[in-house]
């Protein structure tokens, strides 16, 4: 089984926008960028769109790929397109902290917890998964080289809260 992801790199300043999720079988909320997973009849960037929507209440619009990663847990191949985002909405400016980001979308139950600007050298630590953090953290740095990042292994099962992934 393979599963498409698509996520967005929207950074301004020093500071990157993240956001924390619940899985139903991981004790903590996991940091990663706004995105996930592609609905049928959907492209990556339009899935970044949706999520970005979803996630943190803002508009943004894609200005490029920034690099593509994949993985494996068991069986379950994950490929995923991470693409660099400008946020569109007026007004959203590096002031925003975590409690004023327009989060509109969550309701109770739903998996995103927190949106936050994280200083970009806090992301290494923020990120606990290793295949979301070091493609990321190399790409941001300027050494992702090909802008590709391949693991065998994933180094961590995520079960999905509708549990369809």
């Amino acid at each position: 089984m393979i599963t498409h992801l698509a996520t967005g790199i929207a950074v301004q300043g020093a500071r990157l926008l993240m956001v924390a999720s619940r899985y139903p079988n991981q004790p903590q909320p996991l940091w990663n960028l706004p995105g996930g997973r592609q609905q049928p009849g959907e492209l990556l960037e339009e899935t970044v769109i949706r999520e970005f929507l979803e996630e943190t209440g803002l508009h943004v619009t894609i200005r490029e790929l920034a690099y593509v990663s994949e993985s494996y847990d068991d069986d379950r191949h994950f490929l995923n397109a991470t693409f660099l985002v400008e946020v569109t909405d007026p007004g959203v400016t590096l002031s925003l902290s975590k409690g004023d980001l327009p989060i509109t979308m969550i309701e109770a139950g739903d998996h995103v917890v927190a949106a936050e600007w994280v200083a970009l050298g806090e992301v290494r630590e923020r990120i606990a998964v290793a295949v979301v953090r070091e493609p990321l953290v190399a790409f941001l740095e300027g050494t992702l080289e090909r802008r590709y990042a391949g693991y065998h292994e994933a180094g961590v099962t995520i079960e999905w809260p509708d549990d369809s992934a």
